[in-house]
């Protein structure tokens, strides 16, 4: 079964906790906002440890570096069955430096020709009300437990 991992990146303001969120790019996803969103994450490889997998993939994703320490989430099941173990750590990054990497498909479909197009076209952050709005039905879980954690 393919693993995923990733991280919940988050910071601390006046108005309360905020969580980064990336909006996945292609065309599939250009039109998507509410319900689209995702935490950075990406495959496990085989062998790699999910947490090194979950900083590589962040950095893939979004260009930015993210450092510890990190807090286990917990792992998350997609509702294609697809299992995501997500960690949460705090930081800060500037969206308007976001540099994700690319990926190609055909497009328009059937048409043999292939594109190139960002993985993550954009990133933002949002506090708990903005998240749990914006997020992937199957991510929602994540949020919510990071939230419910931070009332502790």
């Amino acid at each position: 079964m393919n693993k995923s991992a990733g991280i919940l990146l988050y910071r601390r303001r006046d108005s309360g906790i905020e969580v980064f969120l990336v909006h996945p790019g292609g065309p599939f996803w250009a039109n998507k906002d509410d319900g689209a969103w995702s935490v950075p994450k990406g495959l496990v490889d085989r062998g790699e440890d999910p947490l090194v997998a979950a900083q590589r993939e962040f950095q893939e994703e979004t260009g930015f570096k993210v450092s510890g320490p990190f807090s286990a989430l917990g792992t998350f099941r997609q509702p294609g069955g697809k299992l995501v173990t997500i960690w949460s750590a705090e930081g800060d990054c500037d969206p308007a430096n976001l540099a994700s990497n690319m990926f190609e498909m055909e497009w328009p479909p059937r048409s043999g020709q292939k594109k190139s197009f960002p993985e993550v076209d954009r990133g933002s952050w949002f506090d708990e009300p903005q998240a749990l709005r914006k997020i992937l039905k199957g991510q929602r879980d994540a949020v919510e437990a990071f939230y419910a954690r931070e009332r502790r």
